[in-house]
């Protein structure tokens, strides 16, 4: 059968050119066989675009705690990790962005602010990127710095990762916990989403707390977004949405997208990566459930996070289609998931 894009709701492979600039060439271009992510691999994969998240490392664990053995070893509720200033985010997000700026200078990614450029770039050939901000650490309260960012292209922005900023608390990796693990979004949060309805900012409510969530559900104009998250109800992480969030998401004509992260998959919360696409299949029936067929797509979280090992990395997305024809979805909804929703979704939240 023809290969099926995938439009994909997030990735950490800046991240990747931020710790190895000198090798960003190799890393990207050729491809290094690491990571999950690379130019010949998502190319093998179908991989067309999609959200390349600018994320603020967290300052080193002063308490030296192995995270890793904590997530594989349930129950578990990692300590939130301390705010990131300011003065300190700023020259990691300009770093960040500047090399998805070179990336694009390659001519092998095109960063779009639209979905007619989107398109453009998928028929060319051309990876179609969305700059993301994975937490808003490198935005200042006055929100000067998120007129500067958008400038340059910014068109989504997840006002918290899991640690708490200016704006807004994020959940911690928790397992089981519910969602509802703080206050909601502060005074300043509250002006920062106004500011992104008006600068048309797709807001990302993957990592904020329940309370958070709703104060954007109240507050916001736009739909609502998850674009990597899964469900609560199959497994049981402070991470995962709950049937209630839902269904808020599937009345906004919001999104969701399926994170391959394995503690957010397996039901009994663990890293491990030893399972099989049955796990990925009762996520993906749930939230088709109640969010319906057009409200859902794919999340990689690609160079973030654990994910199956039969999917591998972005050259497994094959398998992963296989999987959902194999399990009965059709070729229409196959589509669906893999790329149309989601620029279906923008055209929504751009317009």
């Amino acid at each position: 059968m023809t290969q099926v894009p995938v439009f994909d709701g997030h990735n950490d492979f800046l991240l990747r050119l931020l710790r190895d600039p000198a090798r960003r060439d190799e890393i990207w271009l050729t491809g290094e066989g690491k990571g999950q992510l690379d130019l010949p691999r998502m190319r093998a994969g179908g991989f067309a675009g999609g959200f390349f998240a600018v994320y603020i490392p967290s300052p080193k664990d002063a308490a030296g705690l192995d995270y890793d053995a904590l997530m594989d070893n349930p129950p578990y509720q990692v300590p939130l990790p301390a705010p990131a200033p300011l003065d300190a985010a700023l020259p990691v997000a300009t770093a960040m962005i500047g090399h998805l700026k070179w990336m694009e200078r390659t001519g092998t990614l095109s960063i779009c602010t639209t979905t007619a450029q989107i398109r453009a770039a998928m028929a060319a050939g051309k990876i179609a990127a969305i700059l993301h901000m994975e937490g808003a650490e490198a935005i200042s309260e006055d929100l000067d710095t998120l007129h500067v960012w958008h400038g340059l292209g910014l068109r989504s922005l997840g006002p918290v990762w899991s640690r708490p900023t200016a704006f807004g608390h994020g959940v911690p990796f928790a397992f089981p916990s519910s969602p509802d693990t703080g206050p909601g979004l502060t005074e300043a949060g509250r002006r920062l989403v106004a500011e992104c309805n008006a600068l048309k900012i797709m807001l990302d409510l993957s990592h904020l707390n329940e309370k958070g969530f709703d104060d954007v559900a109240r507050l916001s104009d736009a739909p609502l977004v998850a674009t990597h998250s899964n469900a609560h109800a199959v497994t049981p992480s402070a991470r995962n949405l709950t049937d209630r969030q839902l269904k808020m998401i599937a009345e906004s004509k919001g999104m969701v997208g399926l994170n391959y992260a394995t503690s957010f998959l397996r039901p009994d919360g663990r890293k491990d990566p030893a399972f099989g696409f049955d796990v990925m299949l009762r996520h993906m029936d749930h939230l088709l459930s109640i969010l319906g067929e057009d409200h859902l797509g794919l999340g990689s979280d690609f160079d973030g996070a654990t994910i199956p090992a039969p999917l591998g990395d972005v050259a497994g997305l094959p398998r992963l289609i296989e999987a959902f024809r194999a399990h009965g979805y059709g070729e229409a909804l196959i589509e669906k998931l893999a790329w149309k929703n989601w620029l279906a979704l923008l055209d929504r939240t751009w317009a």
